[in-house]
């Protein structure tokens, strides 16, 4: 069933006069209701029950999704309540992962597959994903919460759960309104911890949290704005254009990369502005720093300093969407660690990361892309760490503008290439014809040449007994050598 926005014409009208479609002002608008939601809860519920606190964001949280998509919000609902049941009749066991993984994940693409058009929608589907990780992640802690300490690793200690989740904590986690619609991802114990009126504790004063919070709402209005006004020079359809292929080849790259970094600025603009809304709530308390500062970043979704300064990709990797990436790292990437082979633990990573975006084969198209490009640069920081000459050459401090001009453009230039399938399913091959391909020419062939180049060029030394790889996050998983 569709939301009833049609029927509302002063949002139709307000709509038309900006120049964005209905549904994303509705969403604008959903993100922006959190802000009051989250003063009157440091206001008026910080020392309420934690069931008042759950039973007002399972309210407040079901009223938006309600507000974006009208009866089709009981998709939501009732993914809860199998993961409610799957959890009191199975408990925390390996069937009731299995089943819990099987079930979000099929339902997820079953959706994406009943509401999926050639462009980029927003429908109750969309919600839906951050949902499914949501869930599996609860089940998967309240399986970690069942084990011995000394079988889990320092994520799983902090994340575990002794005791099964109610139903009604479990809506609240879900509904929150700072992460229902677009995230960011937490845990379960974050929540509970904050509910629990832990975070108000440890901080002393959990009013502490607005200031911090004001803050990621102004760079979130600040990117949005950005965003809005360069999107009226190069928007998606400056690049599906005629004119766009009548350029020359090196203006085609450039009009690409610049596409990708305004492209990804509407996501940078959503992701703070939700983040205002938690850290106001007071739900991203992290401990202190060195110098005793408390820290209000524990759902921090982009690290903007990173972004803005990147010079290769795991920078990007590092600071865009981190709380997904982190979550598939944890409970996707690094346990797959029975298979004894990193690169298929990563690619498998990866894949899941398509899946659990949609249907469309952009997405795979994309997330093969980072993948090959993670490679290259993985076997370029093991050149420049293990060839002495090219060591010293590329830490020279004379050459270090040099070489962030050009890591600067190798970003900017392949970041369209890598971005494109994402955004344009059904024309990105046109858009890669081109450019002659470029991507895939450089980094595919790369794989080519280096068992020719690598031996060559890095000096025998004795093997160590530890190995580290980036992964999809930009964290290191180590493994011991056989």
């Amino acid at each position: 069933m569709d939301s009833p926005s049609i029927q509302n014409g002063i949002l139709f009208s307000i709509a038309q006069a900006i120049g964005a479609p209905e549904q994303a002002l509705r969403l604008l608008i959903s993100i922006l209701i959190g802000y009051p939601i989250a003063l009157f809860n440091c206001f008026y519920l910080r020392h309420k029950s934690a069931i008042v606190k759950h039973v007002f964001f399972t309210i407040t949280g079901f009223s938006i999704g309600f507000f974006n998509f009208g009866w089709d919000i009981g998709h939501s609902f009732g993914c809860v309540l199998v993961q409610y049941l799957l959890i009191k009749i199975l408990s925390g066991t390996r069937i009731c992962v299995a089943l819990s993984f099987t079930f979000h994940m099929a339902y997820l693409l079953l959706g994406y597959y009943q509401t999926g058009t050639d462009t980029y929608d927003i429908k109750w589907s969309m919600p839906h994903c951050v949902l499914t990780l949501r869930l599996i992640g609860l089940c998967l802690d309240y399986y970690d919460g069942r084990k011995k300490p000394d079988q889990l690793n320092a994520h799983q200690k902090k994340m575990a759960l002794v005791q099964a989740p109610t139903l009604l904590e479990m809506c609240g986690h879900v509904y929150f309104p700072g992460g229902f619609l677009v995230g960011p991802q937490f845990s379960m114990k974050r929540y509970l911890d904050f509910a629990n009126n832990v975070y108000e504790k440890e901080s002393g004063d959990i009013m502490q949290c607005i200031r911090p919070g004001l803050i990621r709402a102004g760079l979130g209005f600040f990117y949005l704005a950005l965003y809005q006004v360069a999107s009226n020079f190069i928007s998606d359809s400056v690049i599906t254009s005629e004119s766009f292929y009548e350029h020359t080849f090196v203006i085609r790259v450039l009009l690409l990369g610049l596409w990708a970094k305004i492209s990804l600025y509407k996501y940078i603009s959503c992701w703070l502005l939700t983040e205002g809304v938690c850290t106001m709530s007071g739900l991203t308390y992290n401990g202190k720093d060195d110098k005793g500062k408390h820290l209000w970043n524990g759902c921090a979704n982009v690290k903007l300093r990173v972004f803005e300064n990147a010079t290769r990709f795991g920078h990007l990797i590092q600071s865009f969407n981190i709380n997904t990436n982190a979550w598939v790292a944890e409970y996707i990437y690094k346990r797959l660690r029975f298979l004894g082979n990193r690169s298929l633990s990563q690619a498998i990573a990866l894949f899941f990361l398509a899946a659990w975006h949609g249907l469309h084969f952009g997405y795979y198209v994309c997330f093969f892309m980072e993948l090959i490009v993670m490679l290259f640069e993985k076997d370029m920081e093991l050149l420049v760490a293990k060839n002495p000459t090219i060591h010293r050459v590329f830490n020279n401090p004379t050459l270090a503008p040099v070489r962030w001009v050009v890591g600067k453009l190798y970003v900017f230039c392949f970041m369209g290439y890598c971005l494109a399938p994402f955004t344009f399913f059904s024309d990105f091959w046109s858009i890669y014809g081109s450019l002659y391909f470029m991507g895939f020419v450089f980094f595919l062939g790369w794989r080519f040449v280096a068992p020719l180049v690598l031996p060559r060029l890095i000096p025998r030394s004795p093997r160590s007994e530890v190995t580290s790889e980036p992964i999809v996050d930009g964290s290191e998983h180590p493994k011991k050598k056989q």
